[in-house]
Formats: C-alpha cells, sequence, structure tokens
C-alpha cells in the first residue's frame, strides 16, 4: 500500500501539470503573411538578397513579444531561401504588426530547382513558407508554414 507521502507527492504534480496546461487556454497560433517581396539593394556579388515583408496578426488577448524568428522558402520541395533575424516588434494583443526580413538565396536547392524546371515543363508550382516564431514564455516557438501555388505568367 502506497503510503500517504507519496500519494501526497502524486496529486502535487497531477495538480501542477493540469494547471500549466490551463495557463492559456483557447490559445491560437499567430499568421503570417507576405505582404511584398523583391531583391534587395545590399545583394553582394552574383549571390542574390530578398527583402520580405511580413505581417504577423496575433489573434490572442496577450501581446506577442516575438524575441525572433528562423524562416524558408521552398518551391516543389527545395529550399530556394532562408533567413533568420533578431529584435522583432511586439504585436499587441488582437493587432499586427508589420516588418520586413532578408533572406538569401540557397544555392543547392535552387540548382535543383532549375533542374525540376528544366526537366519537366509546367506553369504551375507549389510553394511552403516555413517561419519559426521565438515567443518566449510559456510557448518558447510558434511553428507557423503557408502553403500555396503560382502560376507562371504565359508567353514566358
Amino acid at each position: 500500500m502506497p503510503s500517504l507521502r507519496a500519494t501526497a507527492v502524486l496529486l502535487l504534480c497531477i495538480l501542477m501539470l493540469t494547471g500549466c496546461a490551463s495557463l492559456s487556454p483557447g490559445y491560437e497560433k499567430p499568421q503570417v503573411n507576405i505582404t511584398s517581396f523583391a531583391v534587395s539593394p545590399d545583394s553582394v556579388g552574383h549571390v542574390p538578397r530578398f527583402n520580405i515583408g511580413l505581417q504577423v496578426i496575433n489573434p490572442n488577448r496577450t501581446a506577442l513579444s516575438l524575441k525572433g524568428m528562423s524562416y524558408s522558402l521552398e518551391v516543389e520541395g527545395n529550399r530556394v531561401l532562408s533567413g533568420a533575424k533578431g529584435d522583432l516588434p511586439t504585436v499587441p494583443p488582437y493587432g499586427m504588426a508589420d516588418f520586413t526580413i532578408e533572406a538569401s538565396t540557397d544555392l543547392f536547392g535552387s540548382v535543383r530547382l532549375l533542374g525540376d524546371l528544366f526537366s519537366r515543363q509546367r506553369d504551375s508550382f507549389g510553394f511552403t513558407f516555413k517561419a519559426r516564431l521565438d515567443v518566449g514564455g510559456v510557448w518558447p516557438f510558434v511553428n507557423v508554414e503557408e502553403s500555396g501555388q503560382f502560376t507562371l505568367p504565359s508567353g514566358r
């Protein structure tokens, strides 16, 4: 028969775990929208860099204090851009924040994508934007993934 002390410790652990789980009931993931995409004037040599405008929407009642983020853009499963940025703005409760990040090209992913483009003729391509937001606190990271298709203009 278990001792009274062991039972009390077990009950205390269960209470602590259920308390942590209820700290933010109804928490929703932030949404990340790409608002602009342009070649950076700071590109060095033959390695282009891109400025990507982002908008982070916070659907929660508490502010989202962004410590930093890492991100990547894949086209047809090939990573073509990636980067990281710290010192991001705080997103107010039920609000949004706009900022610009810089991404570098991934040489091997870009070469694989070009090989795929030359081997199969098509006008539509799938992309995936992945971001990992460091928000500190109870949830140190929030992973966001947006996928879609884009079509090349005819007559390429």
